[in-house]
């Protein structure tokens, strides 16, 4: 089996606003955990099992890239983590065969108020146009609550999808290709947009590449958004009941839309 979309990392500078905000676009949130790195969370569990991580820092964090591009740019999409599709050790072996420079394995872990200490391990690429790989330690129960937390007000079920803003899409494809094991779906220029595109599936979720080309207003902003906070997740896509965008005043940042579940 392919891997499929563990969780979308929002990195925000105020973490209570951005809970309460999530809340007012009819998301269930939940308090997450402290990170020894001086870091916490929010969660928003969707009921395909993956979730948003809405994590602030109490402290800068030099060399951390989520602090990083937060410190640069401001709040909104940094990353996005896959989970593997056998274990993290075959999935950093094949993506290693595939010639991909990544790190790992790496351990993680957070506290909860309670206590509860949740662990997992990660194996992360030095350049986010491809995503990080996670793999839990303890009960993913733990890490990714299930029953009335999944439920939201506003609908969504599950991630449609995710954009990445690429520099160079050729190389970021056969990046995918080593990583997931996978062939490209699509792969052409968006007429009339300035816009270079390929696609992957995982199940049902479609990841969508995007390079800019030339000077159009869709292409200025992808390139804008590759000067300002660098390769990697761009925006996302939720299965939901209707078609709607999400206030980005709320979203702190993050570019967000409800695609209906057909």
């Amino acid at each position: 089996m392919p891997q499929s979309i563990d969780h979308i990392v929002i990195a925000v500078s105020d973490l209570d606003r951005a809970t309460a905000d999530y809340i007012a676009l009819g998301f269930t949130v939940l308090p997450g955990g402290a990170h020894p790195r001086g870091s916490r969370n929010a969660l928003v569990v969707l009921g395909d099992g993956a979730y948003l991580e809405i994590i602030a820092f109490s402290r800068p964090v030099s060399g951390f890239r989520w602090w990083e591009v937060l410190d640069r740019a401001g709040s909104g999409l940094v990353d996005y983590a896959v989970l593997p599709a056998v274990t993290l050790d075959a999935d950093l072996a094949q993506a290693r065969a595939g010639g991909i420079t990544i790190e790992g394995p790496i351990a993680g872990e957070r506290l909860q108020s309670d206590g509860t200490r949740i662990a997992w391990r990660s194996a992360r690429p030095p350049e986010p146009d491809i995503p990080f790989i996670c793999e839990d330690v303890t009960p993913r129960a733990l890490r990714v609550p299930q029953g009335e937390a999944r439920r939201h007000a506003n609908g969504v079920t599950g991630i449609a999808g995710i954009t990445v803003a690429v520099r160079d899409l050729a190389t970021s494809v056969a990046r995918y290709q080593a990583l997931t094991g996978l062939e490209p779906v699509t792969c052409g220029t968006i007429a009339g947009l300035g816009l270079r595109l390929a696609q992957f599936r995982l199940g049902r979720q479609v990841l969508s590449l995007m390079q800019a080309e030339g000077n159009g207003e869709n292409s200025g902003e992808l390139a804008r958004h590759l000067r300002d906070r660098g390769q990697g997740a761009y925006a996302i896509a939720f299965f939901g009941p209707a078609e709607r965008r999400l206030d980005p005043a709320l979203s702190h940042g993050a570019k967000l839309e409800i695609v209906p579940d057909l």
